[in-house]
């Protein structure tokens, strides 16, 4: 599978992320040493879930970990071209707003639940989510970021 972690970009984008996440949480997502195309890789590679999206009127996926591209099932290409309330069967999507509004509002929140879909229609129940709002350092609201490392999957 293609990836774009290595991209200049991509490791602009990573930073202001785990910045954020330590912002808001208080604690590093991952070991921060190294240069930030470093911090990109290991974020990229890291054993948990890490997802995020741009704040369009319909958010656009932007970034996904190799763990979340695995879950998903798909590539680098494919996820980061996929408006993120479509990682959510309809049903289900009302409440994911819901949450996405409320870390907007608080700037994270810890312990969410909910169900998932793949590319292939896998269903999966993600346990023990964080959704953080990630900031550039002048502090614009850029986008929102999410991880987990716990999820079931649905039959």
């Amino acid at each position: 599978m293609p990836h774009d972690w290595n991209n200049p970009r991509t490791a602009q984008w990573c930073q202001y992320l785990l910045d954020s996440y330590a912002h808001w949480l208080g604690q590093e997502l991952i070991e921060r040493d190294g240069a930030p195309l470093q911090q990109a890789e290991r974020l990229f590679n890291s054993n948990f879930v890490v997802v995020s999206h741009g704040i369009e009127l319909d958010p656009i996926l932007n970034y996904g970990n190799q763990m979340a591209l695995s879950l998903w099932t798909m590539d680098w290409q494919q996820f980061t071209r996929v408006p993120s309330r479509l990682t959510a069967e309809a049903p289900n999507r009302e409440e994911r707003e819901r949450m996405l509004e409320l870390a907007k509002t608080q700037g994270h929140i810890s312990n969410y639940r909910g169900i998932r879909i793949a590319s292939t229609g896998q269903r999966f129940l993600i346990n023990k989510a964080i959704i953080w709002n990630i900031h550039e350092p002048q502090g614009a609201t850029i986008g929102q970021g999410a991880t987990f490392n716990t999820w079931q999957f649905l039959s």
